[in-house]
């Protein structure tokens, strides 16, 4: 795959595992500093990686979701709790995550992951 192929499949996947709404807002954001970096994570982490057959995206959600409850990132964990239900993940699997990363990630940070958590679940979608 070219670079260009690996952007578009990036696109492709970007948009099916965090919706339309946040692609576009994204996109919209974009400027001549921050270009760089969507072309980056468009290519690579959506491209490259969320692309490859060794895991489905559900998976892939549930591993993200952990990653960023030991980063302490919720911004991007309120996206990725979004996707992963979006994938496929039921409440139950993610509560078993976050119990999962309660043990190896800290009690606090799976406390904000929970209640992040049950604010996400509570939206109408």
């Amino acid at each position: 795959m070219d670079e260009h192929e690996r952007f578009e499949a990036g696109m492709k996947i970007r948009r099916e595992v965090l919706g339309d709404a946040h692609v576009d807002a994204a996109i919209a954001k974009r400027n001549a500093f921050s270009d760089a970096f969507q072309e980056l994570i468009t290519r690579y982490a959506w491209g490259e990686v969320w692309t490859r057959p060794g895991l489905p995206r559900q998976t892939r959600s549930l591993i993200t979701v952990a990653m960023l409850v030991a980063l302490n990132r919720e911004e991007e964990l309120r996206l990725h709790l979004r996707a992963a239900i979006r994938n496929g993940a039921t409440h139950e699997e993610i509560r078993e995550t976050l119990l999962q990363s309660a043990i190896y990630c800290g009690v606090p940070a799976a406390n904000s992951a929970f209640r992040i958590a049950h604010e996400i679940f509570s939206e109408k979608t």
